[in-house]
């Protein structure tokens, strides 16, 4: 079926409202917004976070079309569809050389027998500028919208060379989008470009400026069959890399070669830089413009692999042919893992990233980031990013399976953190460094001996606090605060209440720089002691006597568990996190003393100074059956883990979703 432009409905009779509404009727159903839990390697970790973005049904089988930048890296998916109903979806496959990517929806779970929802693809090269067009998606993550426009450019692309790249792909290197003014925001990202009959012409991708631009349904179609059939999408290589004639050339036609990669097909086949190719596998190929690069680099990428292919150029004005054998064409760079026990992110090399890191071959493991304060970060020398770890023990490892198996067996029974040589390459440099792999040795805190305590926050009484309160040249502290349950609090302590004496000593207290003295004074007692305290009440003399009491266990010496899966770190709640949460000395719970920015927590919401009240549904008050509960839900792979939590004055339930195939 072929693009409608608004005199073709007009033609047929109908008006552009009406085929607005019927090209809306027919796609928007099929709209689903995409909710994305994604990973990135950063500073050492695989730092988790959340995204949301658009897509279209295109097949009653659940199979969704979206960008790569959007549902890439995901390790949780979750759809909403037009109606409200949310799904789960898994990654089929992903291709960020096209910025494309396919889910499928759990159609086991869906409520309903209604069919699916669907949108076909239409013809993208009948696209015309001036024709209307629509976009559809859920722009900052809110329901579906559509918003109405032109087609304004057919071969847009960014003005500036190698400027839009996803894990190191030159995007514009295949795609020229369909540029158009509907306006488009960050969000809309995945969702469809749609004409006039109600199908997609493209993949909406970027904003340039006041245009929004959309990945041609033609390439998006056939990349997502492909991603649908094998999970990815399979291209040659020949290391070609190529720009538009020069001015003084142009007369000529061709592309111009304008590199050749070493040890790449087109080395081996004889191409040098300056030669002009005019026929590749026996089409015609010509780039005057650099609009004209994508159609020659998708004849070059399509090519069958390992397929000889006939070129026919110029070289220095004579004619010249070459043979070029394909070879199959690497990820320009491959995933990254964590290896917490070393705290690196690092990823293995393809072909295409170990010739640009200048390497003999694909051997070795690359470090992407480092955490600071880690094994490899305190390693003398650290490693850094960029580094290539090459042996590991006296053994070779030449990639990531391997060095993960061998930290496995260095780690093994291992309490503390093992001291490992490890040889890596940085640049033409060959380095030795000795890494502590393996669990962190735990820091003890010595217990503090126990210590008398009054159970009162006090300030120096300075000379100009004294002059205010007409107590000129006396020395001593004032009581700002009196904590419950304490031997102040028995004896009738009171905020305001001016501290002179204790047993009749003077409290030589006079400057801020004075602040200590008067627990200092208070450690001189044995717990248990009697203390008389002479003090002033609104002017007033009078005196106080206060049985000195055992200090409460301060938090650094409270019991504690850091959950490694969720990264986070729980502790027994201290007096002091009981009087400032105004809490009961018997209230039940755990400080949240720690989250790590990269974990589930810190993505499901939990924050630092939480108490934690329940996990699903049990209350929790002691950090070892907190321990125990967590081990449970660990061995158990629970799919949802739901934290009943405070959090000052509001109490809120707070929903994890693991993925335990990804820890």
């Amino acid at each position: 079926m072929q693009t409608m432009s608004f005199s073709q409905a007009a033609k047929e009779g109908k008006g552009l409202e009406d085929a607005i509404q019927d090209a809306v009727a027919t796609v928007y159903p099929a709209i689903v917004r995409i909710h994305v839990v994604a990973e990135n390697g950063s500073g050492g970790r695989m730092k988790k976070s959340r995204g949301s973005g658009s897509g279209v049904i295109i097949s009653p089988k659940g199979y969704v079309v979206t960008n790569h930048h959007v549902a890439g890296k995901a390790t949780r998916l979750t759809c909403r569809l037009h109606d409200g109903e949310e799904l789960e979806a898994i990654l089929v496959g992903t291709d960020a050389l096209t910025d494309l990517s396919v889910l499928r929806l759990q159609l086991d779970n869906r409520v309903g027998e209604n069919p699916l929802p669907t949108a076909e693809f239409g013809d993208s090269d009948e696209v015309k500028v001036g024709d209307v067009v629509l976009a559809m998606g859920s722009p900052a993550g809110l329901s579906q919208s559509v918003t109405r426009g032109i087609a304004s450019n057919l071969t847009m692309i960014s003005t500036q060379r190698d400027s839009f790249r996803l894990d190191g792909e030159n995007v514009g290197m295949l795609v020229r989008w369909i540029g158009h003014d509907a306006v488009i925001f960050p969000g809309n990202s995945g969702g469809p470009l749609v004409n006039l009959t109600g199908e997609i012409i493209g993949i909406n991708e970027v904003g340039i400026g006041s245009l929004g631009g959309a990945i041609p349904g033609n390439l998006a179609r056939s990349v997502a069959n492909q991603l649908i059939e094998h999970g990815k999408v399979s291209r040659s290589w020949s290391g070609i890399e190529a720009q538009p004639l020069l001015e003084k050339d142009r007369h000529k036609q061709g592309v111009l070669v304008a590199g050749v990669i070493e040890e790449s097909p087109a080395q081996e086949a004889g191409l040098l830089p300056g030669d002009i190719i005019q026929r590749f596998d026996g089409e015609k190929v010509n780039a005057i413009i650099p609009e004209d690069l994508p159609l020659f680099n998708r004849i070059a990428l399509s090519i069958p692999v390992g397929k000889t292919v006939d070129i026919h150029g110029l070289r220095s004005g004579k004619k010249i042919s070459w043979e070029l054998t394909t070879e199959a064409r690497e990820a320009a760079r491959m995933p990254e893992r964590e290896l917490k026990n070393w705290g690196i992110t690092a990823r293995n090399f393809s072909k295409l990233s170990a010739l640009e890191a200048r390497r003999p071959d694909s051997s070795g493991i690359q470090v992407h980031s480092v955490r600071p304060g880690s094994a490899a970060d305190r390693a003398k020398p650290s490693l850094r990013p960029g580094d290539v770890i090459t042996n590991v023990d006296r053994e070779e490892v030449a990639n990531l399976g391997e060095l993960l198996a061998k930290t496995k067996k260095i780690i093994e029974g291992q309490e503390e953190a093992v001291p490992v040589l490890v040889a890596f390459d940085r640049g033409l440099a060959k380095l030795l460094t000795v890494v502590e792999v393996g669990p962190e040795k735990e820091r003890d805190t010595p217990p503090q001996a126990w210590k008398p305590w009054l159970g009162v926050a006090t300030q120096v009484l300075t000379r100009e606090l004294s002059a205010v309160l007409d107590v000129t040249g006396l020395k001593g502290v004032r009581i700002i605060q009196v904590y419950p349950d304490t031997p102040a609090e028995k004896a009738a302590f009171e905020a305001g209440d001016v501290l002179l004496k204790m047993d009749g000593q003077i409290i030589q207290a006079k400057r801020e720089e004075d602040a200590e003295v008067f627990g200092n004074m208070i450690r001189e007692y044995k717990i248990g002691s009697k203390v008389v305290f002479s003090i002033l009440r609104d002017g007033k003399p009078m005196e106080k006597t206060a049985q000195l009491e055992r200090r409460p266990t301060p938090a650094s010496e409270l019991e504690e568990y850091e959950d490694r899966d969720f990264e986070f770190k729980v502790r027994e709640l201290s007096f002091a996190n009981r009087v400032n949460l105004r809490l009961e000395k018997k209230a039940r719970g755990l400080m949240v003393e720690n989250v790590d920015s990269a974990g589930w927590a810190a993505l499901a919401g939990l924050r630092q100074g939480d108490v934690i009240l329940k996990v699903d549904g049990e209350p929790i008050d002691r950090v070892e059956a907190f321990r125990v509960k967590m081990e449970s839900i660990a061995k158990n792979r629970s799919a949802r883990v739901t934290f009943f939590v405070k959090r000052r004055i509001h109490t809120l339930f707070i929903e994890f979703e693991p993925n335990w195939e990804k820890p």
